[in-house]
């Protein structure tokens, strides 16, 4: 039998972070992961820039260390070191790292927390610049992480982190996002409150367009007055109170957008099969995933789906039992319809597949609404 899980979404009352009890170990998710970031061409783009601005921001150069958590495969670390900086990551996925580690990024295989950056500490290893991209989703003992965080920061160092922001989440119907690899899902509110305990504080942040919405906060050692606050951190923490993240209605009203999202999803893919067309689907994410199974989507709906990752190629999406192939299927069956499960890169597959136009194909975003590209 395939194992299932309760997916639930709380909130706190006290500190409005959204969370997910931890149904499923970390261990079990991330020790062999299915996820390498260097096959989005778009987020490779997004991790140069952010390189090249780092660099010229903060001073980076020979003489100091860039570390990341949750370093994958290496896509952000290998542009710090074509700047001639000192690069290392922390990864807990054996298989990842491996592929990191053989592109010279050196790497190392260990869950982070306190204990993992004391022994960092020990060894003479502190980070100038401390990154984290789309990892504080990932973590079950947040104040554990965050702790370790501040232990490893370099006196006047720098923290850089990015998460899919929880206010653009519920804005923007984002539902798919909440699945059991993500623990928690924050808000600028949240965050901060997070950072204090540890003391740490933010000092800047920016809104970007990655993962349908994010942040990127930058963080600093309490007290520290070489790095003052933004005037975009004062415009953000009044945007969000006036927006209601602080209030309980506002996550209410999100529960009932996402059960109309499922039956105009279910429509679509009721009436395609009815009227004789074929939909098939693009890429194989982990918010893919939450969205077929609430759906109740199977094989009768979506034949299959197609993505770029050999290592996800010949086998099927959890629950629904979706073969995964590669992109060529698409030419064989010609599709009436592609339905974009990574939304988020809609713009980069919708110019990579731009191809299957020529049998009068069109493609499909199932969020925020349904939608078809003519």
């Amino acid at each position: 039998m395939e194992p299932f899980y309760p997916l639930r979404v709380r909130v706190c009352e006290a500190c409005w972070l959204v969370q997910l009890p931890a149904m499923v170990a970390p261990e079990h998710i991330f020790s062999d992961y299915a996820y390498f970031s260097s096959y989005s061409d778009s987020w490779l783009a997004h991790c140069s820039a952010f390189a090249a601005m780092a660099c010229e921001r903060f001073r980076l150069g020979t003489r100091q260390q860039v570390v990341e958590l949750a370093s994958n495969d290496g896509y952000l670390l290998q542009y710090f070191a074509s700047h001639g900086v000192s690069i290392l990551g922390v990864e807990p996925a054996a298989n990842v790292a491996k592929v990191a580690n053989e592109k010279g990024i050196p790497t190392r295989v260990q869950f982070f927390g306190r204990q993992e950056a004391a022994l960092m500490v020990a060894e003479g290893i502190r980070a100038d610049l401390l990154v984290g991209n789309n990892v504080l989703a990932h973590v079950p003992d947040l104040n554990d992480f965050i702790a370790g965080v501040k232990l490893l920061l370099a006196p006047g160092g720098v923290i850089s982190m990015e998460f899919p922001h929880v206010e653009k989440l519920m804005e923007l119907n984002q539902f798919d996002t909440i699945y059991h690899e993500h623990f928690s899902y924050f808000s600028l509110f949240s965050v901060d409150r997070a950072f204090h305990r540890q003391e740490l504080e933010v000092f800047d942040v920016e809104e970007l367009s990655t993962h349908g919405g994010s942040l990127r906060i930058f963080g600093k050692h309490a007290g520290d007055v070489s790095h003052p606050e933004s005037t975009r951190l004062k415009t953000l923490r009044d945007q969000e109170a006036s927006r209601g993240v602080a209030r309980l209605d506002t996550y209410s009203a999100f529960a009932r957008q996402v059960e109309e999202t499922r039956a105009d999803l279910l429509l679509f893919l009721i009436d395609a099969r009815r009227s004789g067309k074929q939909v098939a689907g693009y890429g194989a994410p982990a918010k893919g995933n939450t969205l077929l199974n609430y759906c109740g989507v199977r094989p009768d709906l979506l034949p299959y789906t197609v993505d770029r990752s050999l290592y996800k190629q010949g086998k099927f999406l959890p629950g629904t039992r979706i073969p995964v192939h590669g992109p060529q299927e698409l030419d064989r069956t010609q599709p009436d319809f592609l339905l974009i499960l990574p939304w988020n890169l809609k713009d980069e597959v919708i110019d990579q597949m731009a191809h299957i136009r020529r049998w009068g194909g069109k493609f499909v975003i199932p969020i925020p609404r349904v939608e078809i590209i003519q």
